[in-house]
């Protein structure tokens, strides 16, 4: 089986993973999706003319949390899974388009993005700096990278990350702040902040911001 193979076949298990959870995560995954967006929007800086994407946007709480703090902004979703995005279509959030697709073919022109932002989905991406460069490729000159993801310099979170890596084939690795770092730096960002920071008294999480070089 080559690598195209492979990467296909853990896609499809992320897209039947989720589509099983579509109908309740944003009930059950509350708390955890509310501390996200909060730490999230903190760091975003967002002008009403910017056109934004979400890559990984589930349900669509992030982009509906957006469009309620920047009802101007042109934004589009997309992800692997078409049920998550039937809830997310469901939320009916202006000015947003959602779309089936991959991080590592991203379905749009280059340079078509302001701001790109991902939550909670970077621990799923096989190849970081192949997704990473795809998304340098639809940012336009001086655009912006948000992303935040669990931090694996907290112990809870590379505890989990060793026990889904052995038992959850969707899994596929978390980051620390050095190596989140390091691959943003590989890929042609610059201006590069990384945040970590805990969202309760166990499980930690960080934020980095970068801009294309």
């Amino acid at each position: 089986m080559n690598n195209i193979d492979r990467s296909s076949t853990k896609e499809r298990t992320v897209i039947s993973e989720y589509s099983k959870l579509a109908p309740e995560y944003d009930k059950r995954w509350s708390f955890y999706t509310t501390a996200t967006l909060r730490e999230t929007l903190k760091r975003l800086e967002i002008k009403p003319t910017d056109r934004l994407l979400d890559i990984g946007c589930g349900t669509g709480s992030l982009l509906k949390a957006i469009s309620t703090h920047y009802p101007l902004v042109r934004m589009v979703g997309v992800d692997l899974s078409i049920e998550m995005l039937k809830v997310a279509g469901n939320k009916q959030i202006k000015r947003c388009s959602l779309v089936a697709g991959q991080v590592q073919r991203l379905p749009f022109h280059s340079k078509s993005f302001d701001i790109i932002v991902s939550c909670n989905a970077f621990h799923y991406w096989r190849r970081p700096e192949e997704c990473l460069s795809e998304i340098a490729r639809v940012l336009k000159p001086q655009g912006k990278i948000v992303i935040t993801d669990w931090c694996d310099d907290y112990i809870a979170c590379k505890i989990c990350d060793l026990f889904l890596r052995m038992f959850n084939r969707a899994h596929f690795k978390t980051y620390g702040q050095d190596t989140c770092e390091r691959l943003l730096q590989n890929t042609g960002y610059g201006n590069i902040q990384v945040d970590r920071y805990k969202i309760n008294w166990l499980w930690g999480l960080m934020t980095a911001n970068a801009s294309l070089a």
